[in-house]
């Protein structure tokens, strides 16, 4: 057989056998071919998202619904007994489900949320005429974190759902509304580059879903420190609510913000060894 002959017999061989990288096909038990599941659109934004930006915790999704979405399980950790006035909750206050969805993906309702006025409100599940008589509104006012004339300023959810999902964002069964990621100052440096005149909101920190949510703009809280006491979130950290919808968008934008930081440190560091070599 000739060479060229050889070589056309191979690569005919290798077409046979070649496949796209979504159909990646693996022999099981008793030489059964197993199907590779395809990488979810979301699973691939998380992973892109997660490298732009180098984070070191995962994306996460989170999604407004009227029922709860098919094969999801409730968060169902015990409620403690409810205070006088009535609040008690899955957790202390809806933020902390950010935490608890960086490893799994639940669904909650208002009752989940309720020790928390103010995430109760921020998150549609309460108006503020239903929280302004409870007790931990009553704190925060009288500790002057906050005054009543500022409670309507707040954003909240609009339309008042039934069921709020968390969990990754690579593992997400349904398209999610808002993506929740935590940044440093590094990474927030990126951001602020790649979204010129981003938005930088202080408390509390839940309302930048909503933000993402209702206005359909990316927007970063500093925290608050009823949220950071609550989930013990690092000092080091800060969070940024993305729309779902704009989220390959932004993604973009932070490869390319990304990819011009990465040429001008590389020129500082290059600079700066002139003073190291003195």
């Amino acid at each position: 057989m000739s060479t060229d002959l050889a070589a056309k017999c191979l690569f005919g061989r290798l077409v046979e056998i070649v496949v796209p990288f979504s159909r990646i096909a693996q022999t099981g038990a008793f030489g059964k071919t197993v199907a590779m599941p395809t990488p979810s659109p979301w699973s691939e934004a998380a992973d892109a998202l997660t490298q732009a930006l180098s984070l070191t915790t995962p994306p996460i999704a989170i999604t407004f619904s009227q029922s709860v979405p098919d094969g999801v399980a409730p968060f169902d950790a015990p409620m403690p007994e409810p205070t006088p006035d009535g609040r008690t909750g899955r957790v202390p206050a809806g933020c902390v489900f950010w935490t608890k969805a960086l490893d799994r993906t639940f669904s909650t309702v208002a009752a989940d949320h309720g020790n928390c006025s103010v995430g109760s409100l921020t998150h549609g599940f309460a108006t503020l005429d239903e929280v302004a008589g409870h007790s931990d509104v009553a704190a925060l006012v009288e500790s002057g974190w906050v005054t009543m004339d500022m409670v309507p300023e707040i954003p909240v959810i609009a339309d008042r759902p039934e069921v709020v999902t968390y969990g990754p964002l690579a593992e997400t069964p349904v398209d999610p509304d808002v993506v929740m990621i935590r940044v440093n100052a590094k990474q927030l440096m990126v951001l602020s580059d790649a979204l010129p005149g981003l938005r930088i909101d202080g408390k509390p920190q839940c309302h930048i879903v909503a933000v993402a949510k209702q206005e359909g703009e990316v927007a970063v809280s500093v925290g608050c420190m009823l949220s950071r006491t609550r989930t013990a979130m690092p000092k080091t950290e800060m969070t940024c609510a993305i729309p779902a919808r704009r989220l390959h968008d932004v993604v973009r934008q932070i490869q390319a913000a990304a990819a011009t930081d990465a040429v001008v440190a590389s020129y500082a560091a290059e600079d700066a060894r002139r003073f190291i070599a003195r």
